[in-house]
């Protein structure tokens, strides 16, 4: 039985007992990569269906798929074409459609192009810049044949402070800058009618989750601020045909839905008390979408999980009942929403939902050739943690089982746990089936994904519980959580490792050297491990973050900033870093560039802690390319393997990673 196929559509009971992390399973990394496409932003354009896939097989090109009436599927952009942006370097947004035209950013030199329908053959719209990929567009939306854009604009040495963010006006007459100033832009959305324009700003230090205005300017030029007090969070907002705008604001704690009429002031329209929005790291997020017969689907978090629902005419909310957890990028198609939705049973799908029928998968996800007895169920957990003047005491967690049909432990032998740090830090693990899980579980590991404080989906006082606190309250609680499993008796404690990308890696590097004595291995993904350098070289869009979940650099009130910085930094406390590590890092990286990871890699060899250290050529800020993501799936398998004494199994023929042990 070949090792991608070996489990047909039922299950018989053939388990039996095998070492936990050693134990037999059909999800391999060839299985992690094979087929495998994360979907990104929906558009609708009269009948047809348009999404984007990031195709690992393909380099992690982003490809642009229509699904026409007549329900035949076509991939609309060929190779080597790649509709993504680098604008604050997580993108979003960097295409959109218009009566069959499709408009993108091609990520190689970061100009815009057209493609017309039935042509296979894309057109500059932007000329070449003269610094490569200096002028760079996202966020864009089709209004009379020309473009509403983000534009951000580099210059040869540009620190991150001179780079240049506006909304600018793309047609065939050349480029209209609309609004400039602000250190941030974002969200240009002109009313039906055509006379005023709505945009979302923000200045540094904030983040766009810490604070951003909703501005309109009338059609004489006159601008209001709808809202955007300070500490106010403002998103998505969506002008309604009737002329009214509708946005997400946290102003309740909760980003709830609020409307405006130019004739007074915005109004509260519902609030489910918890987050309907999330925080917006990328551009084209959607949580809601307004019915052709004036209805609003939206969807919405709670326990960990989401719920697609309806705001009904008469104010009433109700619920649908569909056999989905995750629902993104929410557009409308009449009296239905179409978006990317997953669940614990199925990798994301691209769903049609009509609000008073029955739902419809027009992409569905890839035939995995296994039986659900394979998949790990998570179960949402809160568990108790040292308040550390937050007045919060508990965190949350995405707990999933060992779960294999096949095998089973042996009395006594406790799993080894996987405990794994989100990025942003202001992100949230979320239960859709995810392969990376599954690789794990399906091999003996339990996995508990941390909702620690500072995540997003449980209010504004849970996310500015980590302001200030970045490297103390998420430490705390990536320990009180693995403390709590090995209590109740779930875990091996004596097998306890750590694991994250980008922030999350920052987390996992900190826990090691700050928190010695609870986990004996971890691995970090592109983490950070110098708060310092990352301050003074990452790109604008985080280059005043810091601010907020460190210090300010400049703070003379108490410690100074800079003291701040270097006492939470991993990469001086590397006396207390005794614990196995691997190192995965992408030496493109313009986020956290790769010396951030040398560093701490240098200090693990000085001290001769056994680490292993992967650099992949080509990767940016996460891994895209098929072959860098089974490497680094596994080479951490191996490298716990290695720290652990147990062997992956031997027919996945997996090359041991290189432990330097001296």
């Amino acid at each position: 039985m070949s090792r991608t196929g070996r489990v047909g559509p039922n299950v018989t009971d053939m388990s039996a007992q095998s070492p936990t992390g050693s134990w037999p399973t059909p999800v391999t990394s060839e299985l992690v990569v094979r087929a495998a496409a994360r979907l990104g932003e929906v558009v609708v354009d009269r009948h047809d269906v348009w999404w984007s896939e990031s195709r690992p097989t393909e380099g992690g090109r982003s490809v642009i798929v229509r699904r026409s009436a007549d329900g035949s599927v076509t991939d609309v952009l060929p190779a080597p074409w790649n509709a993504r942006t680098r604008v604050h370097e997580y993108g979003g947004g960097a295409w959109t459609v218009s009566d069959g035209t499709l408009w993108f950013t091609e990520f190689s030199d970061q100009r815009l192009y057209r493609l017309d329908a039935g042509s296979d053959t894309p057109v500059a719209v932007t000329p070449e810049p003269q610094v490569a990929a200096g002028v760079r567009h996202a966020d864009l939306r089709v209004v009379g044949g020309a473009l509403l854009a983000v534009r951000e604009t580099h210059a040869e040495g540009d620190r991150p402070a001179d780079v240049v963010n506006e909304l600018v006006r793309v047609g065939s007459d050349g480029t209209e800058v609309l609004v400039s100033g602000p250190d941030f832009v974002s969200d240009a959305r002109l009313s039906f009618e055509g006379t005023a324009l709505a945009w979302l700003q923000w200045n540094h230090p904030d983040m766009p989750w810490d604070a951003a205005q909703l501005v309109v300017r009338a059609a004489d030029g006159t601008e209001t601020v709808v809202a955007g007090r300070p500490g106010e969070s403002v998103v998505q907002p969506t002008w309604d045909p009737d002329g009214s705008l509708w946005f997400f604001c946290d102003r309740t704690d909760f980003w709830s839905l609020y409307r405006w009429r130019p004739d007074g002031p915005a109004e509260l329209a519902l609030d489910v008390g918890s987050d309907i929005a999330a925080p917006q790291w990328a551009f084209g997020q959607s949580r809601f979408a307004l019915l052709a017969d004036g209805r609003i689907a939206f969807a919405y978090g709670r326990d960990g999980s989401d719920r697609l629902a309806v705001l009904e005419s008469d104010g009433s909310v109700r619920e649908l009942d569909l056999p989905f957890g995750v629902f993104r990028y929410l557009t409308a198609q009449g009296t239905s929403v179409v978006c990317v939705a997953g669940s614990p049973s199925s990798e994301p799908v691209v769903l049609r939902v009509d609000v008073d029928g029955e739902p419809e998968i027009l992409r569905p996800a890839r035939d995995l050739r296994l039986d659900p007895a394979w998949f790990s169920r998570p179960e949402h957990v809160t568990f108790p943690t040292p308040d550390d003047g937050t007045g919060i005491a508990v965190a949350h967690a995405l707990v999933y089982p060992p779960t294999n049909p096949q095998a089973t432990a042996a009395d006594g032998d406790l799993p080894p746990l996987l405990v794994v740090v989100h990025g942003g830090p202001t992100a949230a693990a979320t239960p859709v089936l995810n392969l990376d899980v599954q690789y794990w579980t399906s091999r003996g590991f339990c996995v508990a994904d941390v909702d620690y404080r500072g995540s997003t989906g449980y209010g504004r006082r849970y996310r500015d519980a980590l302001q200030g606190r970045w490297g103390v309250v998420d430490l705390d609680d990536v320990v009180a959580c693995a403390r709590y499993l090995a209590g109740s008796g779930r875990v091996d404690p004596a097998r306890m490792a750590i694991r994250g990308g980008s922030a999350g890696g920052y987390t996992t590097l900190a826990a090691l050297a700050m928190r010695p004595g609870v986990f004996t291995a971890g691995a970090s993904h592109y983490g950070v491990a110098d708060l310092g350098a990352l301050a003074a070289e990452t790109h604008k869009f985080e280059s005043r973050y810091l601010d907020g979940l460190v210090a300010p650099r400049d703070s003379d009130a108490g410690p100074s900033g800079a003291d701040v910085y270097a006492e939470r930094s991993p990469i001086n406390h590397v006396d207390g870093l005794d614990t196995p590590l691997a190192v995965f890092q992408g030496d493109e990286d313009e986020i956290v560039p790769p010396d951030q990871a040398e560093v701490i890699v240098a200090a693990l060899r000085k001290k001769g802690v056994p680490h292993a250290y992967l650099l992949f050529p080509g990767e940016q800020h996460g891994f895209r390319k098929a072959e860098n993501i089974r490497a680094a799936l596994d080479g951490e398998l191996s490298f716990y393997g290695q720290v652990w004494g147990f062997a992956p199994p031997a027919d996945e023929g997996i090359e041991p990673i290189d432990v330097v042990r001296a």
